[in-house]
Formats: structure tokens, C-alpha cells, sequence
């Protein structure tokens, strides 16, 4: 044995050849943390001192090779100076740039995922092979960041200035076909045969036929472009990078610019502007969020898999009611391998949810996401029916019929008698209380609520809602069924809205007032769009559809009185009286046409105005500041109820479900993250500034002692 420690272990392995093991013990996966960072360095050094060693294969004995850093330790560390950053880059990129100089060859050796830190590993061996089921990537973008143990400098050297600015800006995770069309690895192998290729790599180039110094040479050395293709290279590419990232996204951007600066220069030099532009990407309030967001995230699923050991097995599921929001149910659960019963009481309607099914299905086919034998597959998972027949077999019930609670009470009073004692009943409700739905019902303890978000096949939340009388298993089994359809629940409370629409309507409330009080709508709209949300107000309340707005809105008028009922007629109300409801009637806010594509696409229709003219009163011209404190205050104040009513258990579960849920920008971390970001007593104060506009506007009794106290809650 050359080095044993608890991540890593260097034996030889044959002929002079060593082999250098990534097992992180007790981790499922391998990652960088500073534990193996210091180990890689140690064993490095029992590399160097080994006198007869011809090569050395790098492996990995989990299922991935190395997922990337420890995102874990980024709160502390980003915390420090942007000097601390840029001398804990350096020193990591010292240790990797030691494995590229090793006196002999190297070949790593891809049995899984190589991720950020951990693709960058591989790129400091003078050779890759890939099994064909492997990903590689820099996908640290995602994080508000870049690439920083020399990820910028070897792969633009590597593949290309093209390639790497793809790889590193889209932050993508590439098949093994790609990464070797690129030049990022140098072969694809079975799993088994792994090391034996990248030994026999090691032999050719201890036998000359492979000139690893020259490959080596060339990676640590300059951009092979002159000025002019340079200048060229990255100009162009900053201009679509930015068109895309958009300015709330630095780090795209600045990754070109840190590629840029250190095309002319050799290793060493490069590395050290490298990690002062990932010091300064790491100490920006994005990263900051976008890291958050990755840890409230992965605080979810610990708290899903929590719920999966206490869950029942749902083989066979249904859903009631076919329709849209029904057939995207069915084809979810069928796409995910659950089979599913869709019942309706019309053939219409199964006709309508099976098409629904089939467009999304075309769809992945047309894409190459999927053949024709799977798409047929997926279809016959989908068992359509206008009566109970089967219903003895299933596990689990999504009750997805009008949002009308006499309807949804009939329909589960009667499923209730077609079902197994201990099936699971869920309402795929967006507003009416589980309470008032399990009323009548015999097994309320079986019940609970299932809220879907439209349209399902891409929208990640689920609501799981628990009533009085719910049972853990109940919760259980829901969650585990909502994530083995690949979404992401998160168990709320019974209340008015829940969640998400408790929280949005008060959002629409303050949109309400700035057209009452003489904003005009369009510029809200992008008002709201340039602060980060992906539509402005008046563009989702088309999308919505008026009809669900208004009723809705009723619904938390009757929950919360004090703060949600609307005086008078508003500018919902308007739209509805007049047939205006948005997307589904071509007309709302705005007009709705057809593009070259056939997509809906908005246009502005001058006849709003006139109808509007009724609502308002006077014409103000608000600053942009104004428009955003009014809109965003009575949406934080919200969940910030929420999360003192114990609507939700953590403000983790908060913030994800509005980012999942209606779209809040990730960038800005959620309501809770965007209060801390910008202080409590701070938020306070504004809040006060618009205190006549109504209890929507009124902090409360808690959140003003953290303004006094000056706690956060994220610590």
C-alpha cells in the first residue's frame, strides 16, 4: 500500500502501475471536501517519492466517481474574504496541478457522474476513459459560480474555446457520446474493462506510441488562437451568453471573461485568474442564494425520504376526473412507472385526458427523449374507464374533478365505497380546505390533499396537504407517490390557499391596488419581469385564467377577511365580467395570437385600458422601487405568516415552494432569504412606508421583534 486514508487509498496494481481509489467511507457518494482534498495531497506526495512507478489509473469505488465539492461547507467558506477564497482555490488547484506533473502518465478512469471538482480531477490526467453510462460537466453555473480548480483553464485548452464556454456557461451534463466527440475523454469502455483500457494507455505511452508529455504540454499552455480569433471567440460568445443568462446571472459571463484573460497565459498564471474571478462570483448575493437554494433543497428530500420508510406501496394508482389536469396526472404517473386508472363520467372527457397524455408522449418522441415501444408502454399503463371496476386494486386516489367542493364532496364520498379500507383518497385541490372535504367522509384518516400545479408534466411542486384527522401514513404513502412521479413534495398544513396561492393571492392584492391607484399594468409587468419573476402580474393572471383568479380569490377573501377581501371592483373582476379570461379565450390583460409556430403569443390590446377606466382612480407614475415594494411586501408578509402559523414546518419548505411552486426568482433565494437579504428592521421600515395601504401591508408582532433583534430566518 502507498497511502491509506479515509478517502482515498494508492496501492500498485500491476507492472509499476498505481492505482488511486476514491471511496469517501461512510458517503454514498465521493465528493470534495476538505478531508479529501488534504488526503489527494498526501497522497500525491507518496506518489512523487515512489521511485519505479510507470503510471498511475484514477478510479472511483462508488457508483459515481466524484459529484463535485462539498456544497455543504460553501456557506462557511464563502463567508470568508474574497483574499481566504483566492488562497483556498490556489491551494487546491496546487495539489491538482501536482497530479498533472507527476513524472509518469496518468488516465482517469469514468465509471459514473464526474461533476464540477470532480470532472476537473479528471481533466489533470493526461488521459480519460468513460464508461457509456457515465456524465461529465461543470455544471457550477447553476450555483452562481464557475468552475475553480482550474476547470477554466484545461478544458478551454482541452476541446476547444468553443466547447468549454458550452460546457461551463450551460453548466450541462454531457453523455459520454458528447465528451468524446469533443475531445474531453479519449475513449468509452465498459465498466469492467475500465482500468484495463486505461492501463493499456499507460503501456503505449511507456512504449512511445502515445506522447503524453506533448498532450500534457498542451494543455498547460496557452490558447492556441491569435488575437484576432480570440478577440472574436469570446466577444461573440459574452454577447449570447449574456442574451441568455440575462443580467440577475453573472456568472455565465464573467466565466467567459476569466477564459478571456487568460488565453495568453501558461498554467500557472491562468489558475490565479481563475481563482480570483470564482473569489469574486462566490462573495456575490446570487451565489449566496442559488447555494442556499441547493441546501433547502436538498433539506427537502432528506425530509421525503424521511416520509418514504413510514410510506405504503402504491403499485396501481387512479385518477379521477380526465380532462387536462387529469390526463397529465395519468400520463405523469404512467411516463414515471406507476400504472394508473383514469375515470370520468363522460367519454369526452377520457378523450380529452387521453390526449393530453399522447400530446405530451409525441412530444418526447419528436425530441428523441423516446421511441415509439416506450411511448406505447407508457399509454398502456394508462387504464381509461367510466365506471368503478377496478377501483378494488388501487392503492392510491387522485381526486382531480371541478374545483367545486358539493362536486368534490360527491365524488369522494362515492370513490370512498369503491376503494380498499386502507387505499389512500387525495384531493387534487388548489384552495377549498381538506377539513371541509373530509367532512363526510368514513376514513378521513386515509385523507389528505394532492395539489398538482398546472401544467403538470413540467412543474415540479406538490402540495401534500394534511388535515385534522390525516394519518402519517396517509402523508407518507402521498409523498412517496408524488416523488416516485419525479416531483418534489412538500407537506403543508390546512388553511385557505395552503401554501402557494395563500401566499400569491396577496401578491395579486398589491397588483390590484398599484391599477387602482394608476399604475399601468404593462409596466408592472415589467417592472416584475426585470426584478426576476418569469412573467409580470397581469401576464400570469391571463395565464391562470380569470376564472380560477376570481375564484380563488374568493376563497382567501372568505379564509382572511382582514387583509384578502378586495373593496369594490377590481381589475380581475373586470376581466371576468367581461369575458376576458386570459390564454383559455384568446383575451384578457392582453390579446392572444398565434405566432409562425403556433404559439400563443401576447399582444397589446388598447381595449383594456377603456374597460380599466371604471377601477382607477387618477394616474400616478410610480417609481420602480415603489411598484416592487408593493408587490413583494404583502407576498413575503404572507409567508412569513405562514411560517408562524405553521402552515409550513421550516422556512426551507417556504421559499422552495414559491420557487417551485409560482416561479419567485431563484436568484433572490425566496420571501424568507429576500427579508434576511435585506434585513428585518430594514424590511420593517418599508413596510411601515405603506402602512394606509392596508393590513396586507402590517408586519407582524414577530417579525418586528426580529427587526429589533436582528435575527434571521436563515442563520
Amino acid at each position: 500500500m502507498i497511502y491509506e486514508g479515509k478517502a482515498i487509498t494508492v496501492k500498485e496494481i500491476e507492472g509499476g502501475i498505481a492505482q488511486l481509489d476514491f471511496d469517501l467511507q461512510g458517503e454514498s457518494v465521493n465528493k470534495f471536501n476538505r478531508l479529501t482534498i488534504e488526503e489527494l495531497h498526501a497522497a500525491t506526495d507518496a506518489l512523487k517519492a515512489q521511485k519505479k512507478l510507470k503510471g498511475l489509473v484514477i478510479t472511483s469505488s462508488k457508483d459515481s466517481f466524484i459529484v463535485g465539492a462539498d456544497i455543504t461547507e460553501f456557506t462557511d467558506l464563502f463567508a470568508g474574504s474574497e483574499e481566504d477564497l483566492i488562497a483556498n482555490s490556489l491551494n487546491a488547484n496546487a495539489i491538482f496541478s501536482a497530479v498533472e506533473d507527476l513524472p509518469f502518465p496518468t488516465v482517469t478512469a469514468i465509471n459514473g457522474m464526474a461533476l464540477g471538482g470532480g470532472f476537473e480531477m479528471c481533466l489533470a490526467t493526461d488521459y480519460r476513459v468513460m464508461a457509456p453510462k457515465a456524465k461529465v460537466g461543470l455544471p457550477e453555473v447553476k450555483l452562481g459560480i464557475f468552475p475553480g480548480f482550474g476547470g477554466t483553464v484545461r478544458l478551454s485548452r482541452l476541446v476547444g474555446v468553443d466547447n468549454a464556454v458550452e460546457w461551463i456557461c450551460g453548466g450541462t451534463e454531457n453523455r459520454a457520446d458528447a465528451a468524446l466527440k469533443t475531445g474531453a475523454v479519449d475513449a468509452i469502455v465498459e465498466p469492467a474493462k475500465l482500468v484495463e483500457a486505461a492501463v493499456a494507455i499507460i503501456n503505449q505511452c511507456n512504449e512511445g506510441k502515445l506522447d503524453y508529455e506533448a498532450r500534457r504540454e498542451e494543455k498547460k499552455g496557452k490558447i492556441k488562437l491569435n488575437a484576432m480569433e480570440s478577440m472574436m471567440a469570446f466577444e461573440i460568445s459574452k454577447a449570447f451568453v449574456g442574451g441568455k443568462a440575462g443580467k440577475n446571472y453573472p456568472a455565465p459571463v464573467e466565466a467567459i471573461k476569466v477564459m478571456q484573460k487568460h488565453a495568453g497565459l501558461t498554467r500557472d498564471k491562468a489558475v490565479e485568474v481563475e481563482a480570483k474571478g470564482f473569489a469574486k462570483m462566490a462573495k456575490t448575493n446570487v451565489a449566496a442564494c442559488l447555494v442556499g437554494l441547493f441546501l433547502n433543497d436538498q433539506a427537502l428530500k432528506k425530509k421525503a425520504k424521511a416520509w418514504e420508510k413510514e410510506a405504503s406501496e402504491v403499485k396501481l394508482a387512479a385518477v379521477l376526473g380526465a380532462g387536462i389536469m387529469g390526463g397529465g396526472v395519468a400520463y405523469q404517473s404512467a411516463l414515471k412507472g406507476t400504472p394508473i386508472i383514469m375515470k370520468d363520467i363522460a367519454q369526452e372527457g377520457i378523450t380529452l385526458g387521453l390526449n393530453e397524455a399522447k400530446k405530451q408522449l409525441v412530444k418526447r418522441v419528436d425530441k428523441g427523449k423516446m421511441d415509439a415501444g416506450k411511448m406505447a408502454d407508457v399509454l398502456n399503463s394508462i387504464t381509461p374507464t367510466l365506471n368503478y371496476g377496478d377501483f378494488k386494486n388501487v392503492d392510491l386516489v387522485v381526486e382531480a374533478v371541478v374545483e367545486n367542493p358539493k362536486v368534490k364532496d360527491a365524488v369522494l364520498r362515492e370513490t370512498e365505497d369503491h376503494i380498499r379500507e386502507d387505499a389512500i383518497l387525495t384531493s387534487n385541490t388548489s384552495t377549498i380546505s381538506i377539513d371541509l372535504l373530509a367532512k363526510n367522509l368514513k376514513r378521513p384518516e386515509n385523507f389528505c390533499g394532492m395539489h398538482f400545479f398546472n401544467p403538470v408534466h413540467m412543474m415540479p411542486l406538490v402540495e401534500v396537504i394534511r388535515g385534522a384527522k390525516t394519518s402519517d401514513r396517509a402523508i407518507a404513502t402521498t409523498v412517496a407517490y408524488a416523488k416516485a412521479m419525479g416531483k418534489t413534495p412538500i407537506v403543508v398544513k390546512d388553511c385557505p390557499g395552503f401554501l402557494v396561492n395563500r401566499v400569491l393571492f396577496p401578491y395579486f392584492g398589491g397588483f390590484i391596488g398599484l391599477v387602482r391607484d394608476g399604475a399601468d399594468f404593462q409596466h408592472v409587468d415589467k417592472v416584475m419581469e426585470k426584478f426576476g419573476w418569469p412573467m409580470g402580474p397581469a401576464y400570469l393572471l391571463d395565464v391562470v385564467g380569470m376564472d380560477t383568479g376570481k375564484h380563488a380569490g374568493a376563497v382567501m377573501a372568505d379564509g382572511f377577511p382582514d387583509r384578502m377581501k378586495h373593496e369594490g371592483t377590481t381589475a380581475i373582476d373586470v376581466m371576468f365580467d367581461n369575458n376576458r379570461y386570459g390564454q383559455k379565450n384568446e383575451k384578457g390583460f392582453y390579446r392572444y395570437e398565434l405566432d409562425r409556430k403556433g404559439k400563443q403569443k401576447k399582444v397589446v390590446d388598447e381595449e383594456t385600458y377603456k374597460l380599466l377606466e371604471p377601477v382607477v382612480q387618477g394616474k400616478n407614475d410610480f417609481s420602480d422601487e415603489d411598484i416592487i415594494a408593493r408587490m413583494m411586501l404583502p407576498l413575503c408578509l404572507e409567508t412569513v405568516r405562514c411560517l408562524e402559523d405553521g402552515i409550513v414546518e421550516a422556512p426551507a419548505d417556504a421559499d422552495m415552494g414559491l420557487i417551485f411552486g409560482i416561479g419567485f426568482p431563484p436568484f433572490r433565494g425566496g420571501a424568507l432569504r429576500y427579508i434576511d437579504d435585506m434585513g428585518a428592521d430594514k424590511f420593517v421600515e418599508l413596510a411601515d412606508k405603506f402602512a394606509d395601504l392596508g393590513p396586507l401591508y402590517h408586519p407582524t408582532e414577530k417579525l418586528r421583534e426580529m427587526a429589533k433583534t436582528g435575527e434571521k430566518f436563515f442563520g
